[in-house]
């Protein structure tokens, strides 16, 4: 084995020991290691520094020996023959070539051999000293390789353990990098990867350059799916180098996409606009056909540009460019149908305007019907192109409904009738809001906003020719010599109605009578008020009182007009309105009352207010709404009081008082404005006038019938007050205005007045109330009144006056005028 310079190893080991160092450096080491691989080279390398020698190292090259190690040739060998044993005997002798072939010869040859022999005895001494001393030669020389194979192995055995931590090191750093290649190779992929997205920009930019690019082609769609994600990876990642530039190159790219799409839906859609207004409307049957031509046609159309206009909606909600891109062609698309309906749809209203010129109902009713179909075509054929709804969308039918709007506005803002305005209402909020919006609400919520909108002023137009009709046909209202007819017109339609009913007995097979006519009229107001409310009581008799047209006409036009309100407006104007139409109606029936009795009599005048009071509140009951109304008020009371108060010169003095009683601070704090509230009830307006008139009658029926008799009771308890508080005794007998005669003229008087007043009173409550339990309910307090004034009378007689007396007298007894009362109950 070749000797290594000792040098040149400790030169090579520093080299690569640098190298590694490298490797694992504290700071920007090549090949990193965690703290777990470090502990491991550690613990290897210290189990490695005490290696034992191998048992059996192999000796590869004997050329490292010395050759003074043998200097005397072995070259024993086992002889084969006894020829071989002479020959190698002849050849010691030097005589190998010679030949004995005489006894000179073999003499000659033996003498050698003697002479031979003798110098051989003395050659093995020294030949035995001569070995020896080469042998002690060669163990010198053997111990010399020894010593210099042991510092070979020695030498051998730091190169070995060098050569054992240079491979393990080795070994580390080939795994390392191993590793490192695995990553490099990974690394490389995701670059690769990531190149991907920047790569396809050349592509994509060819294809969009191509003259042979069409959006309806196969590859279209995939190549906007690869912008797409590209677009989002580069913008998800804004630390690539050069971001901006292909963002902005991508950005580019799909503004060109875009601009192909756009063309194309819009080309598509002018041209169904062009297509259509080429054509002659006049050449065609009607306007409905017209309508359904402009459907048809887009409806064909629309799987042209469907699909393309999912793949925009499939991606507005991700990028704003395809968002921006929808509007455009949503705009675009709602101006064609614009262009297209807008002419249709104006002379369509024109045509129903000129037909319903005198019917404002059939009108509106018509014309709102033509809406709702128009609403609902346009949502479904909108469908048929975008599956997402836009406001751009009712936009447009708000201002096609405007049309119709703008025509019916000015006919109904110049309605004077209550009746129309009030079917007008009917219709926008029953029919169309009710039945159909709310049936449909998604897709007419354009035509709610018309409806509504007409609704509002219908109500507000309403509203306000019920205020002018209170003002000028109830407040303002004049009667007629006819309106104030009572009782005349009563007995003439009681007549009428006794006539009828003599011709309806005759007649038994007509299927008609007046009692049927006067039962619907009776109920004809209710039935237009308030559908819910309960029927009517039915009676059996025939009254001309409950006629309908038999009411004074101020009654009856406030309860048409609460009627016709009621289900037209919100329920607090309708509280307001029907509380000034209720006080307007009572006032007129006040006055209608006075005239009445300054007319004819003063029964009449009260019966005809309390009937029709009772109609009022008889007919307002089924209306489920609050009558009354809140009114504020300013009350400046305290503030007077203050003012008057720091006015007065005593106060002066306070006013720079420091404390509580400063004059200036009392005013402030004293004088404030009070906020009142008054809550007006037309309701218990009624009842408070109905209960006044059932007691003034009362009153006054009493004062008929009794009244001198409760005058002759009065005077004798003013006589006998006078005397139990120490006035002169008295004899009643004896006094001129109390004697038997002038009691009998009295009592007389008074029972004669009832005999013949009473029928005519009773008679009087029956044609104008017409009603045997408010008959009943209101006579009884004068029924008793009679009773107790003749209780009283009986009691003070009996007290006062003799037997004699009562015989003058001739009072009648309280029975007897309780069977005259009751015979005329």
């Amino acid at each position: 084995m070749a000797a290594v310079d000792p040098s040149q190893l400790d030169l090579n080991e520093k080299g690569t020991r640098e190298k590694l160092s490298l490797w694992d450096r504290r700071s920007d080491a090549l090949a990193p290691l965690t703290e777990r691989q470090t502990d491991s080279i550690l613990e290897i390398q210290a189990a490695a520094e005490n290696l034992p020698i191998p048992t059996e190292l192999p000796i590869e090259d004997l050329c490292s020996l010395t050759s003074r190690s043998i200097s005397v040739p072995l070259t024993v060998t086992v002889p084969a023959s006894t020829e071989d044993i002479l020959l190698q005997g002849f050849k010691s002798l030097g005589m190998e070539d010679e030949r004995i072939e005489t006894a000179q010869q073999f003499f000659s040859w033996f003498s050698k051999l003697q002479s031979q022999m003798d110098q051989d005895e003395g050659a093995k001494c020294r030949q035995t000293r001569d070995f020896l001393g080469g042998f002690q030669e060669q163990c010198d020389a053997i111990l010399n390789d020894v010593n210099t194979a042991l510092q070979h192995l020695e030498s051998l055995q730091k190169q070995y353990l060098f050569v054992s931590m240079k491979t393990g090191t080795l070994h580390e750093a080939c795994e390392q990098l191993l590793k490192e290649q695995s990553e490099l190779v990974d690394l490389a992929e995701s670059i690769q990867q990531k190149l991907s997205y920047f790569n396809e920009l050349e592509n994509i930019n060819t294809k969009l350059n191509s003259s042979t690019l069409s959006v309806n082609s196969e590859g279209f769609v995939p190549m906007l799916a690869k912008l797409d994600d590209c677009i989002e990876y580069v913008s998800s990642h804004p630390n690539f180098k050069d971001c901006p530039v292909y963002l902005a190159k991508f950005k580019q790219c799909l503004s060109k996409a875009m601009h192909l799409m756009k063309t194309y839906t819009v080309n598509t859609l002018q041209n169904l606009t062009n297509q259509l207004t080429k054509r002659d409307p006049s050449g065609l049957p009607n306007a409905d056909n017209a309508f359904t031509l402009f459907y048809v046609r887009f409806r064909a159309s629309a799987p042209k540009v469907r699909t393309l206009i999912e793949q925009i909606e499939q991606r507005s909600e991700k990028i704003p460019e395809y968002q921006q891109l929808l509007n455009e062609i949503h705009q675009c698309y709602l101006d064609q149908r614009e262009q297209l309906l807008s002419p249709s749809i104006t002379s369509t209203i024109t045509d129903l305007t000129s037909q319903y010129n005198r019917d404002h109902c059939a009108l509106v009713r018509s014309g709102c019907a033509f809406m709702v179909h128009v609403c609902q075509d346009e949502h479904q054929l909108y469908n048929e192109f975008f599956t997402k709804p836009t406001a751009k969308l009712d936009e447009l039918l708000e201002k096609l409904c405007l049309s119709l709007y703008d025509v019916l506005r000015p006919l109904i803002i110049h309605a004077i009738h209550l009746e129309t305005l009030s079917e007008l209402c009917g219709i926008l909020k029953n029919e169309m809001l009710e039945d159909h919006v709310q049936n449909n609400l998604e897709q007419l919520g354009a035509f709610a906003t018309l409806v509504q909108q007409m609704l509002e002023d219908v109500q507000e137009r309403l509203v306000y020719r019920t205020h002018m009709y209170i003002q000028s046909d109830i407040i303002g209202y004049n009667p007629a010599p006819g309106d104030l007819a009572y009782p005349d017109k009563l007995e003439m339609m009681e007549k009428i109605a006794q006539s009828l009913k003599e011709e309806q007995k005759k007649l038994p097979t007509l299927d008609s009578s007046f009692s049927d006519i006067q039962l619907e009229d009776s109920k004809s107001v209710i039935k237009s008020g308030a559908s819910e409310a309960p029927t009517t009581r039915l009676q059996a008799t025939i009254s001309p009182a409950d006629l309908h047209g038999m009411w004074y006409p101020t009654v009856r036009r406030t309860l048409v007009c609460l009627s016709k309100l009621y289900r037209c407006i919100d329920r607090t104007v309708f509280q307001g309105l029907s509380q000034e139409a209720l006080s307007a109606c009572i006032q007129s029936s006040l006055k209608a009352a006075d005239a009445i009795m300054k007319n004819k009599t003063q029964i009449d005048g009260q019966l005809f207010l309390i009937k029709h009071l009772l109609i009022l509140r008889e007919q307002i009951a089924p209306f489920h709404a609050d009558f009354a109304i809140k009114e504020i008020s300013l009350d400046l009371k305290k503030t007077r009081d203050a003012a008057f108060k720091i006015l007065n010169p005593k106060t002066v003095p306070r006013f720079f008082r420091l404390n509580s009683h400063n004059a200036i601070l009392e005013f402030l704090l004293e004088g404030t404005p009070e906020i009142k509230e008054h809550y007006i009830d037309s309701k218990k307006e009624v009842d408070r006038h109905l209960k006044s008139s059932c007691e003034h009658f009362i009153q006054q029926q009493t004062k008929l019938f009794v009244g001198k008799l409760e005058d002759l009771l009065t005077k004798v308890a003013a006589l006998k007050t006078m005397a139990s508080q120490g006035g002169p005794k008295y004899n009643l007998s004896q006094q001129p205005w109390a004697q038997p005669a002038k009691i009998n003229d009295i009592v007389a008087t008074t029972y004669k007045t009832l005999k013949t007043k009473l029928p005519a009173t009773l008679q009087s409550m029956s044609l104008y109330l017409a009603n045997k339990d408010t008959e009943f309910i209101l006579f009884k307090p004068v029924r008793n009144n009679i009773q107790q004034v003749f209780q009283k009378l009986h009691a003070m007689l009996q007290e006062e006056y003799s037997e004699e007396d009562l015989q003058i007298i001739a009072c009648p007894s309280v029975e007897q005028i309780n069977l005259l009362l009751s015979v005329n109950k």
